[in-house]
């Protein structure tokens, strides 16, 4: 077990913003963006896509896991606060190579945890054959389905509560 964190911790020293950004150019950002778009113009929902490159210093010496500071990061993007309660965050975070989804209530409730546990892994599938932006949208897209579902568009109250632009953190 100390072997593992001590790799752990150093695959969170050695992945930086560099990483992210030879992973997630702003082309593919770019791409990302237009599909949140795309998919929030079907449902009443609300997708947020966030990634990190690593762990601090600090949560890392803790354990904190990649659920954990996706759960923190939901509260500081303030995904939770939209009119239905129905934001989704998806969280990547690189040193991990894990991808988290945190729902809201609106939402949660509607989509097992082992509905949205598959969206995660399709997406670390893809991310291991290199196929980060495909992955992404894969997700975004799967997201999307549930959301429109549970929240489909209304046409008179479509409103964008969360920026669509992914979130470098």
């Amino acid at each position: 077990m100390v072997i593992m964190n001590l790799v752990r911790m150093m695959r969170h020293f050695f992945t930086g913003q560099l990483a992210v950004r030879r992973i997630f150019p702003q082309k593919s950002l770019a791409h990302i963006e237009q599909a949140i778009m795309h998919s929030e113009s079907s449902h009443e929902g609300q997708i947020c896509f966030a990634v990190e490159a690593a762990l601090n210093t600090m949560p890392l010496l803790n354990k904190q896991t990649a659920r954990d500071r996706a759960v923190e990061v939901f509260s500081q993007l303030r995904v939770w606060d939209t009119a239905n309660n129905n934001g989704v965050l998806i969280y990547v975070l690189l040193a991990d190579r894990d991808v988290e989804i945190i729902a809201d209530r609106g939402i949660d409730c509607k989509v097992t945890h082992s509905g949205w546990e598959a969206i995660c892994r399709e997406m670390e599938a893809l991310f291991r054959l290199q196929q980060y932006e495909a992955g992404a949208i894969a997700g975004i897209n799967q997201v999307g389905l549930h959301l429109q579902k549970h929240f489909p568009a209304q046409s008179n109250r479509n409103i964008n509560e969360l920026a669509d632009k992914p979130v470098i953190l």
